[in-house]
């Protein structure tokens, strides 16, 4: 077997469960890591990955599940695609790494010159890479307030954008996040996502609080992520724009999650007919490898040598993972694919869920599916129900449970995951 082939072993259907789940080696796993690893990390269910391959992740024990949370919308191309890995071989062959904040690296200047391209403006960009989501948000404030003078940023609620201080700040889904961490960076506000928050933006927040050429950036996800997979209405975008134009202010729009393609366009802001100034993105970019960008519009990313970098930004394998997975995108016809897999998804759970007394919205857009049940808990035992049956999926928001498989999900897999995921469901309603 080369580095970029399908074990001999792997399965030829999907789950494939070997033991009962979590297995015993699951299990001591578990024990294993509560013993020297943090404990804020905020485990779903006792889920010990060892090996994947396209839409499937192995466990410690041999049971192969069907993957529809894809590491948090990370692995675009689904696990171990054999042309992204052997882009990351090639490239470890040749250069581990080279700072390219101080000097001139190739992969850099590659990623950075696909992703100009890629940008949802017309006219020219510049990009800056990072190492995450999170410092690519936060290089996007940086950038906003210093090619503006301005310092107040406005965000959304039920808006995440990372857990850095400035992305923290920002970030307003779960109080849990900031608890026992203030003071937060002062100059953020936050309004309601949708249109209702944009009356209070105008009429609370600029008429009565701030002016608007006081503010630097909007940031906001074009579809939210972690807050619930909440896709905004129609008019909401348009007049989000149709202020910040008046005001001279920057759209920033968070893709960490919604970007590369798995609303079935590059960037999901495309769907929503407005161009932003500067777009920050990360997760899928790399198919499992760190790697955060960030996009403006030229005369957004005019500032001096030395305003902003970073040493391990771009790093040559994680780039060169990227260029790959762009791709990849690209080659493989992915974004249709996330169209008509969503288009099934949506369908396929509608009528799998009818009649289930605890589902009361099914929404998405592309390859972001959100279900939601009439409380937390309810979403939380569907979730680990769809786990014990080989279905991996992560809930979100106050009570949704979010599917956002590899964007190489084919209908076969997309059915079978339908099927889980409403039998579950049904399990969980028959025990309340």
């Amino acid at each position: 077997m080369t580095i970029a082939e399908k074990p001999a072993t792997w399965p030829a259907t999907l789950p494939h469960l070997v033991t009962k789940v979590p297995g015993p080696r699951a299990l001591a796993q578990v024990a294993a890591d509560q013993a020297v690893v943090s404990g804020s990390l905020p485990r779903a269910y006792p889920f010990a990955p060892v090996r994947g391959f396209g839409m499937g992740v192995e466990d410690q024990d041999g049971n192969v599940f069907l993957d529809f949370c894809a590491g948090i919308a990370v692995n675009s191309t689904g696990h171990c695609h054999p042309r992204v890995v052997d882009a990351i071989v090639q490239q470890a062959q040749r250069l581990l790494h080279y700072s390219a904040s101080d000097f001139y690296e190739q992969r850099y200047q590659e990623l950075a010159s696909a992703l100009a391209a890629s940008a949802p403006w017309k006219g020219p960009s510049k990009v800056l890479l990072q190492n995450s989501g999170t410092e690519a948000v936060e290089a996007s404030i940086k950038l906003a307030r210093y090619m503006s003078g301005r310092q107040w940023i406005v965000g959304f609620v039920g808006g995440f954008h990372g857990r850095t201080l400035g992305a923290l700040t920002l970030t307003n889904s779960k109080a849990k996040y900031h608890a026992h961490f203030g003071p937060l960076a002062p100059g953020f506000l936050h309004v309601p996502f949708g249109s209702e928050g944009l009356d209070e933006l105008e009429q609370r927040i600029i008429a009565r609080t701030i002016p608007g050429d006081e503010i630097a950036a909007f940031v906001v996800e074009p579809v939210q992520g972690e807050g619930g997979y909440i896709v905004p209405d129609k008019e909401f975008f348009p007049r989000l724009k149709a202020i910040a134009d008046k005001y001279c202010i920057a759209i920033v729009v968070d893709e960490v999650q919604s970007g590369v393609a798995r609303t079935g366009k590059m960037w999901a802001i495309e769907n929503f007919g407005i161009e932003p100034d500067i777009v920050a993105a990360a997760k899928g970019l790399g198919s499992g490898m760190p790697i955060g960008a960030v996009i403006a519009k030229e005369h957004w990313m005019r500032w001096k040598p030395g305003s902003h970098g970073s040493t391990f930004g771009g790093n040559p394998v994680a780039a060169a993972a990227a260029i790959a997975t762009l791709e990849v995108i690209r080659d493989e016809n992915l974004m249709q694919n996330a169209i008509d897999r969503g288009a099934q998804a949506l369908k396929g759970l509608r009528a799998g869920l009818a009649g289930n007394k605890h589902v009361t919205d099914i929404r998405g857009i592309g390859l972001m599916i959100g279900v939601d049940f009439t409380d937390g808990d309810i979403a939380g035992e569907v979730e680990v129900e769809a786990f014990e049956r080989g279905l991996l999926v992560l809930t979100c928001g106050d009570r949704g449970v979010r599917m956002s498989p590899p964007l190489v999900v084919n209908e076969v897999e997309m059915n079978t995951a339908i099927r889980i995921f409403s039998e579950a469901a049904a399990a969980v309603a028959a025990r309340h």
